[in-house]
């Protein structure tokens, strides 16, 4: 496993990128990682609802929602979240939300 700084941190993360501690994420970590991993300059209120919405969902069932989920109970369309995370919902939104590497759909 590689290491990186992320918000002044250093993070164990798996070959894509996922840092492996989710417990020390926060939003300076989040922020670095939209700006390295996905070229976010600046996480708007849209890009926070749907990383608070992944984090929260992540801490009470330790997995990440469905896409269809995600998008419902978030507000944020599919076409749209592509906007916000170009590498997709599974990949960047799960990925800036300091969620491990999902298994399966997200």
């Amino acid at each position: 496993m590689a290491t990186v700084t992320l918000g002044g941190k250093e993070f164990e993360v798996d070959e894509d990128g996922f840092i492996q501690d989710p417990d020390l994420w926060d939003k300076q970590v989040a922020a670095d990682l939209a700006r390295n991993e996905e070229g976010i300059e600046e996480m708007t209120e849209d890009h926070w609802r749907v990383v608070n919405y992944l984090r929260d969902y992540y801490l009470k069932f330790k997995i990440a929602p469905m896409v269809r989920k995600l998008c419902k109970e978030s507000g944020v369309d599919l076409k749209k979240m592509y906007v916000l995370f170009p590498s997709g919902p599974a990949k960047g939104a799960c990925k800036v939300a300091g969620l491990p590497k999902p298994t399966g759909c997200v």
